[in-house]
């Protein structure tokens, strides 16, 4: 009858569930009424399992076939709970120690022996530092690397070089066609983190080149090699061994396709440099930048440029500045570091069907964005049209005090009209169209000079001290492209001195 109970005793319902594995009122001792999944005995008995995922470091509460964060199959693995540091350990406890000593000031620096690399580390490397170079695949990241080994060999200095990359041979074809001294260099294949750490306690080298971090592996860790667990414990030692034995070690690694540093933030948290290795590859120029620095200024810069004999120091100015008035180009000058630098934003605009786009290329999308809006209200009918914004050879321009060129270049390209012969133009423009000042104008205004410029848009207030260089306050960026607004018989032409 449908009242009766089945031969089991339970309810229809009980009895799936009994027929599925789940937990029943029987096994339980929970109310009929309440429902207990039955993976709920399993996880009380792991609540303390962690876990993590191999290719990001994301720690889901709990295990997932794909990861919440890098949505990447199969990498979330669980990982052992750390353990409780002991507490009143008594006379086995670290003895504090005064923050100064005496004689003990700024430390000894390491010359490289190449004035853009030393001068972008702060003065050179620093005995038992590390420094992380990190850049795409490809880039000249080993190159750099063995041009920093072999100059540091020809000024006496003993060099260890781990490749996990490459064969001694093929470290040695290079050396040759770069023409580095490598008589001093010496080399360990860098695949297993104790032989590195073996090599480098043992030989005693005045710096160490683990090239790249991203290939070391420690032996019988269970992690993949090359993810974020095995990174994290190959540097955490790299770095233990650099502290305790004085040496200091250049890391190279790769970054993504989004430009961040392949591996786990405290990568670079751990590391006492980080140098960003960035350029365009087929244009051949590179930029050596300073993003974190504890022995000197962050931002700080060097220009080379790669040729067959490796890489060469250069002076940017004249491959990023045309020096040529032309329509839709204007002269920017930003601050690279603590020097500044000119370079000449390009622009194009052109007609749209439809709401205009906005591309960029070596420029802040979003700023560009704000510029091309603030120049349709200021009279530059740009807001219909499709606008093209770029930077020469590759670099990257995130400088705000760049507002103001790429405003000009926006304009003339929608105007037809070149700037003013020699102008550069420095300045943040903000939603309602007025000009911000910009910081470090004594070097913004010697880069203009050096790149032959002989008159700067620049916010009000700007003392040139003793120069021929004229200034043209602007307070609105309509103040700063009058020359593209005026009528035909008014535009200047260039200023007078």
């Amino acid at each position: 009858m449908g009242g009766e109970l089945p031969p089991t005793g339970l309810t229809p319902r009980e009895d799936r569930s009994l027929a599925r594995g789940t937990d029943t009122p029987s096994n339980t001792g929970h109310h009929p009424g309440v429902s207990v999944p039955g993976a709920s005995l399993a996880a009380v008995a792991k609540r303390g399992a962690i876990y993590e995922c191999e290719a990001c470091g994301h720690r889901p509460p709990r295990w997932a076939g794909r990861c919440p964060r890098c949505d990447g199959w199969g990498t979330v693995a669980q990982v052992a709970a750390p353990l409780a540091a002991p507490v009143g350990t008594g006379a086995a406890a670290a003895r504090a120690e005064p923050l100064t000593a005496t004689g003990e000031g700024e430390p000894d620096r390491i010359l490289t022996g190449i004035e853009g690399v030393d001068r972008v580390l702060g003065g050179g490397l620093v005995a038992g530092s590390v420094v992380l170079l990190a850049g795409e695949p490809g880039i000249g990241k080993s190159t750099l690397a063995l041009q920093v080994a072999g100059a540091l060999a020809s000024a006496g200095r003993s060099c260890l070089l781990a490749s996990g990359e490459e064969s001694r041979q093929q470290v040695a074809a290079r050396a040759v066609r770069i023409g580095a001294n490598v008589d001093r260099v010496t080399f360990i294949p860098g695949r297993d983190l104790g032989a590195v750490l073996d090599a480098a306690v043992v030989g005693g080298p005045t710096v160490l080149v683990v090239d790249s971090v991203q290939t070391v592996r420690a032996a019988g860790s269970p992690h993949v090699p090359g993810g974020v667990a095995q990174v994290r414990v190959c540097t955490d030692a790299i770095v233990g061994m650099a502290k305790e034995t004085g040496v200091a070690v250049v890391l190279t690694g790769h970054v993504t396709k989004d430009g961040d540093l392949a591996g786990p933030r405290a990568l670079e948290h751990a590391v006492d440099v980080v140098l960003s290795f960035e350029g365009e590859p087929r244009s051949g120029l590179r930029v050596l930048a300073a993003g974190k620095n504890r022995f000197g200024a962050e931002g700080e810069t060097a220009w080379f440029e790669m040729g067959p004999a490796g890489l060469a120091a250069i002076d940017p100015t004249d491959l990023l500045v045309s020096g040529r008035a032309l329509p839709g180009a204007a002269v920017a000058v930003a601050q690279r570091g603590r020097r500044g630098l000119a370079i000449e934003v390009q622009a194009m605009v052109a007609p749209a069907e439809g709401a205009g786009r906005r591309h960029a290329t070596g420029l802040d999308l979003r700023r560009l964005q704000l510029v091309t809006a603030v120049l349709d209200r200021a009279g530059v009918a740009v807001g219909r049209s499709d606008v093209f914004g770029a930077s020469p050879g590759g670099v990257r321009l995130d400088d705000p005090a760049c507002d103001l060129a790429v405003a000009a270049a926006v304009a003339s390209a929608a105007t037809g009209i070149a700037p003013p012969e020699g102008a550069a133009f420095v300045g943040e423009i903000a939603l309602t169209g007025r000009v911000h000042p910009a910081p470090a104008m004594r070097q913004r205004l010697a880069a203009a000079r050096a790149a032959g410029c002989t008159s700067l848009y620049a916010p009000a207030g700007v003392d040139t001290g003793p120069s021929d260089l004229v200034v043209v306050p602007v307070t609105q960026v309509r103040d700063a492209i009058d020359w593209a607004l005026s009528p035909a018989s008014m535009r200047p032409r260039s200023l007078p001195a």
